[in-house]
């Protein structure tokens, strides 16, 4: 017959169970893996099977018994550390609909939104716009790739230690606020320019000529300089998305 010692069951277990808690807490809070329509049984099997495969890369993980006293502290921090990569990855997504929200208030379009599901609040229609462009480059560019691979690099650096303040001190994940408002605000700059300087023409237009109506060309022209300017300016948002990808996932990657 058989046998198995509890000794050996923690063995086995422990090197899968906590990056499968982890590696989950990301398809939790990370955009793609946390849309509704990726079923929640199959982020569980997928957060099983990628935390069944970087068993090789991971090394020398402490053994933490899950009828030990410090297995709860041990999942606050894979819950915490999961929700904090998939936090990071999403402020990437929140600094480019900024910059979609100051460039639509700019243009006039602030009072056209739509109800977002992500986050059930209502939402520009340039932000919207400029979220899908976000999501379809995070896509192409394998964004998802990355956050396994941050996931995976998350290991190296915060263990199953059970220290999950300690962790979260070294990631510094409120400096990615920051981030958000300096790299939204830059990247709407070009198209705020140009439309400020739409404005100061139409401006000057009507002190010319009093007898035209700027209120009746004024949206036209500022929708169209906007429209024309945005156009201009998606094929170089990869390099800015890019960018801030990168920067999330050194958060976790490198101490």
């Amino acid at each position: 017959m058989i046998t198995f010692t509890e000794a050996q069951l923690t063995a086995w277990l422990s090197p899968l169970i906590w990056p499968f808690l982890r590696t989950l807490a990301v398809f939790t809070s990370a955009p793609v893996f946390s849309s509704k329509s990726f079923p929640v049984r199959a982020r569980i099997g997928l957060a099983f099977f990628i935390a069944l495969a970087a068993q090789p890369t991971l090394g020398q993980q402490p053994v933490v018994s899950i009828t030990d006293s410090a297995a709860l502290g041990a999942v606050f921090q894979q819950v915490g550390v999961g929700l904090a990569i998939g936090f990071a990855i999403r402020v990437v997504f929140a600094a480019i609909e900024l910059a979609g929200e100051v460039i639509g208030f700019q243009m006039g379009l602030g009072f056209a939104s739509f109800f977002d599901p992500t986050f059930n609040t209502q939402s520009s229609a340039v932000a919207r716009f400029f979220g899908q462009m976000a999501l379809f480059m995070f896509i192409v560019m394998n964004g998802h790739l990355l956050v396994l691979m941050a996931v995976i690099k998350s290991f190296q650096n915060f263990p199953v230690d059970q220290n999950f303040l300690e962790a979260l001190k070294q990631m510094k994940v409120l400096d990615l606020g920051v981030d958000l408002f300096a790299s939204g605000l830059w990247i709407a700059l070009p198209m705020v320019g140009m439309l400020m300087f739409a404005n100061l023409a139409l401006g000057i237009v009507s002190r010319v000529a009093p007898q035209m109506s700027i209120f009746a060309i004024g949206f036209p022209v500022t929708l169209s300089v906007g429209l024309l300017g945005m156009a201009a300016m998606l094929p170089m948002l990869d390099e800015p998305v890019m960018a801030l990808m990168q920067r999330a996932i050194d958060v976790f990657a490198i101490r």
